[in-house]
């Protein structure tokens, strides 16, 4: 495989530095699929190219990062993601955001513990910055066996400002009384079920487009995602970026980590029939106290009166549940609106009204 076949950044840049319309100041989504000119030098190893991007100016001062990829990662190959904050008066380390191979047997797949310094450091798949800033880098490895190498289709970076707050926005009723049929699947229906929410919903994610698209390859079931998403430092299938890099390596797939300001975009997928993963506390949910006890759920629809209804994979019978809206802001606030956004390449996403969404081209 050429090497250039498969760089970018190209038109990003523009985009990479603008804000979206009625942009926010509590998230920024910066995302893209065309690598061009990012700066290609060769890695440490035999056949490794390193990605390095151009310097990234954000709309806000963040102190959170997520950064999600897509690749086709054929045997043998591997990716190592890092990114960098910048400050007028220095950078600092490069932190490595994840290890991602298509073989664990081979090349590492797992998170990088013990990065902390003074600067910040990184919770499994979050990167956590003690002074917040405006300016990053991200930095790929790519390598793999001869014409083994990654082909990479996407990177996203969800940007957060953990201090500030966003009013709440007005309800987008076009997604009340909607239900998309997601297919409704239980984590406890398996061994060490208890751990299995992430790898859960992602399952049915795949399902529903399966079906929809009519790909049985998409069909995957709970054990096979949660094998292809391990994490072995974390000792889980809970990393957020590696559930989205399984779900994104499928032909004509898309899968990233984003964070929304309020229900009204949920409401924005709802309405346009794509269902949304997200991160909440489970406790909260359900009323039985602050926690924390994180979780991982599928949105599907609202009530005629704007409850959630979301099949929740926590339960071994009836998946399918509805919760008032007010314990799902309560409960979703405990991951800053963290969402799983897995959809065709050829889907129509709403309008992103506040750059939480949408990429380059």
């Amino acid at each position: 495989m050429n090497v250039s076949s498969f760089l970018s950044v190209a038109a990003c840049l523009i985009f990479l530095g603008e804000s979206a319309p009625g942009a926010d100041l509590r998230n920024q989504f910066i995302g893209f699929t065309n690598f061009s000119t990012l700066e290609k030098t060769p890695g440490t190893n035999s056949g490794e190219t390193i990605l390095t991007s151009p310097e990234i100016t954000a709309h806000l001062t963040w102190d959170e990062l997520v950064v999600s990829w897509n690749a086709e990662m054929p045997d043998g190959a591997y990716i190592k993601v890092e990114a960098q904050a910048i400050y007028d008066e220095k950078a600092t380390k490069y932190y490595t955001m994840g290890l991602w191979s298509a073989d664990p047997t081979r090349h590492p797949r797992e998170s990088v513990p013990h990065q902390k310094d003074e600067q910040g450091d990184v919770s499994t798949d979050t990167l956590i910055l003690k002074q917040p800033c405006e300016r990053l880098q991200v930095r790929l490895t790519l390598g793999g066996d001869s014409e083994n190498k990654p082909k990479l289709k996407l990177l996203g970076l969800a940007l957060t400002d953990s201090k500030s707050n966003s009013s709440a926005l007005e309800p987008h009723k076009a997604a009340w009384g909607k239900t998309i049929p997601v297919p409704e699947r239980s984590q406890m229906a398996y061994p060490n079920g208890g751990v299995l929410c992430s790898p859960t919903t992602v399952s049915m994610l795949l399902s529903y487009w399966s079906k929809t698209l009519q790909q049985p390859n998409l069909d995957c079931d709970v054990p096979e995602v949660a094998k292809g998403v391990f994490d072995e430092k974390w000792k889980g299938a809970g990393n957020w970026p590696f559930n989205m890099a399984y779900a994104g390596a499928f032909p004509g797939m898309r899968a990233y980590v984003s964070r929304f300001s309020d229900v009204s975009e949920l409401e924005d997928w709802i309405a346009a029939g794509l269902p949304v993963g997200l991160s909440l506390d489970y406790d909260r949910l359900r009323g039985k106290g602050p926690g924390p006890n994180g979780h991982l759920v599928v949105c599907v629809g609202f009530t005629q009166d704007g409850d959630v209804i979301l099949n929740d994979p926590g339960t071994s019978k009836n998946v399918r549940k509805i919760f008032p809206r007010k314990s799902l802001i309560y409960a979703w606030a405990y991951s800053r609106n963290t969402v799983y956004l897995i959809y065709p390449d050829t889907a129509t996403i709403p309008m992103d009204r506040f750059g939480h969404w949408s990429l380059g081209q």
